[in-house]
């Protein structure tokens, strides 16, 4: 018996109905299987972060069995960060991809690590401050609806497993195409739906009977980890994703699925 309430997979009608339109034209809208007023989701995602930020990094590892590194590696080689680039890390959390990101761009490049939860930035810093290669990433708590940057202002701009917590998806997105430059490179890796029916049963066990009980045991909270591959059933398949990035303004966009499909990399360009 599941510890825990296992959703179905959205289909397609229902993932519509997490989208910008349909969320603004009822003032509602979910955070997993929780529903909230519009304003409210906010709220409801900056506590679910600060609940988790001090061992997010630990029990992502853990759950992933460290595959997620595989994952983010993967997905900035295919953004093709440059020496020199200005990259923006939206919901960029504790700054894994910023790192990577960095690295690639050397000290003559910039890194922004965006993200509107302090918990969460304050949790990545003890990878990044102490040491000076690392010293062109900086800090920028701020909304990733509403992007703090002049239009055309970076090469690169990424998000990864943060995006669909957003209350208007859409937005986020557009304000990422907003900030880069025209030619700029886009990238978004998330969570999907594993492809392999037989596989993907065994995900939805273990993503509502380990996950849960592990976040009880290590982390203090099942329903955290439970909360998170509750939004995954919500969110855009490949094809889904694809189609609205480039309706936005991305040109070339092309996807990579990794892992089954579990996780899969969106990039695109600038047009």
């Amino acid at each position: 018996m599941a510890l825990w309430n296992n959703p179905r997979w959205f289909d397609d009608k229902e993932r519509q109905e997490l989208l910008d339109d349909h969320i603004r034209a009822t003032g509602k809208t979910r955070f997993g299987i929780r529903e909230f007023e519009e304003e409210k989701k906010v709220d409801a995602v900056r506590i679910h972060f600060n609940r988790v930020a001090p061992k997010y990094d630990f029990m992502n590892s853990l759950l992933s069995f460290g595959i997620q590194h595989a994952w983010k590696r993967a997905a900035v080689r295919m953004l093709g960060v440059r020496r020199g680039d200005m990259v923006l890390d939206v919901c960029g959390g504790t700054g894994d991809l910023a790192i990577l990101a960095a690295r690639r761009t050397g000290p003559t490049g910039q890194v922004t690590i965006y993200d509107i939860n302090y918990a969460m930035i304050q949790a990545g810093r003890h990878k990044i401050d102490p040491f000076p290669a690392l010293a062109h990433i900086g800090y920028v708590q701020g909304d990733a609806e509403r992007i703090a940057f002049p239009d055309d202002t970076f090469d690169c701009a990424m998000v990864g497993f943060g995006i669909r917590n957003l209350t208007h998806l859409k937005q986020g997105f557009a304000e990422m195409v907003r900030v880069l430059k025209p030619g700029g490179r886009f990238l978004c890796l998330e969570f999907s739906q594993p492809t392999n029916a037989l596989f993907r049963s065994l995900y939805d066990f273990y993503s509502f009977n380990i996950m849960p009980a592990l976040g009880q045991l290590l982390a203090g909270s099942a329903e955290s980890y439970a909360c998170l591959p509750e939004t995954i059933r919500m969110f855009p398949l490949p094809e889904e994703l694809a189609g609205m990035l480039a309706a936005i303004g991305l040109r070339n966009v092309r996807w990579s699925s990794m892992t089954n499909g579990i996780s899969v990399a969106h990039v695109g360009v600038k047009r």
